[in-house]
């Protein structure tokens, strides 16, 4: 096949993939909307910006381009403005950002500035149109990264919630979800998109720190466990998928729960109703309480040290938290606070 008619092809077994996934999700991506795409030029997010493009006859979309420059390197402009020629030439509305160096001085801070802009992004399409609102948000998320979150989550010793991560929709904001449709591709698939298209790919040369957490998972664990067990990754990911309707279940049982020990101060629960759960069950409790208050990382160690220091007959105490909270309890109930300068 000639390298034109390659470009000029539009349908192919990666299209249908996406389109029966689609199919048994009508919610994932509805017709008529605008999908905002958060595009890095990394083989995922341009896999991702294929399909999706190719596809928008179809579903009746409208789609926009979003690409934020971390400036974690000195090559980061060279590609925004690469990635918006590309754009332009295929006729897709491109936005980008640039970030202050404050503001995505780790991996944590980097993911919280990419989603506050995106969803500022989304806003403002929805606002300038209103016959075609924008209702999702698309990252490139890939089975691959699923397995990574998961193995990290692991080490770090997570809950139930944890190995659910990175779920296919999320609500972000009122009338506004996150949506990852390469769930059911890995790396390997998104690869070979690229190649059977032509597709340019950007490489982040930030990617090959193998400081960086994510990076060392991807660069030194994942090829063994995929050696060992060939699309172990895939696999590990379906893990995920198989307990996000378990998540979600714990999660209507915890707010119920959290419901009925609600203290009388704000941000307390009453650890005496707490003592009529079993173990299991209050750290259930716990763990959606501190995330509902806004505590991000909360690990399995910490939920067992707390449940085990309120238990009854415990003398009253303090543990402080990540985010500068800090949870204390005495004879009657548990209270979160944050340090406040």
């Amino acid at each position: 096949m000639s390298q034109s008619s390659k470009n000029e092809r539009s349908w192919s077994k990666w299209h249908m993939r996406l389109h029966k996934r689609l199919k048994q999700n009508k919610s994932l991506l509805p017709n008529n909307s605008t999908l905002l795409l958060a595009i890095s030029g990394g083989q995922d997010s341009m896999a991702l910006l294929k399909l999706i493009i190719d596809l928008r006859r179809l579903y009746k979309w409208q789609v926009v381009i979003w690409h934020g420059d971390h400036q974690w390197h000195n090559k980061s402009e060279k590609i925004e403005e690469e990635l918006k020629l590309w754009c332009l030439n295929q006729q897709i509305t491109f936005h980008s950002k640039k970030a202050d160096k404050e503001e995505v001085a780790n991996e944590e801070k980097a993911r919280d500035w990419r989603y506050k802009n995106l969803i500022m992004q989304a806003n403002l399409l929805s606002s300038n149109n209103i016959n075609f609102p924008c209702t999702r948000i698309l990252t490139g998320h890939t089975a691959t990264d699923r397995a990574e979150t998961i193995i990290m989550n692991l080490a770090r010793g997570t809950d139930l919630v944890g190995l659910s991560t990175l779920q296919e929709q999320r609500n972000i904001e009122t009338n506004l979800d996150l949506a990852r449709p390469l769930l059911i591709f890995n790396r390997n698939d998104t690869l070979e998109i690229c190649k059977e298209f032509n597709l340019p790919i950007w490489i982040d040369p930030s990617n090959e720190n193998i400081n960086l957490t994510r990076n060392k998972i991807r660069k030194e664990i994942l090829p063994i466990l995929n050696k060992i067990y060939k699309g172990a990754d895939s696999r590990i990911a379906s893990v995920a998928n198989r307990l996000e309707s378990y998540s979600e279940d714990q999660k209507c049982f915890a707010k119920i729960a959290i419901e009925f020990c609600q203290g009388e101060k704000l941000n307390s629960l009453s650890r005496k109703k707490l003592f009529g759960f079993t173990n299991s069950i209050k750290k259930i409790i716990l763990a959606n309480w501190l995330k509902k208050i806004g505590i991000k990382r909360i690990n399995a160690v910490q939920i067992e040290e707390i449940n085990t220091k309120i238990s009854q007959r415990k003398p009253p105490g303090s543990i402080h938290l990540h985010g500068d909270f800090l949870i204390r309890w005495d004879k009657e109930s548990i209270y979160i606070s944050k340090k406040t300068n």
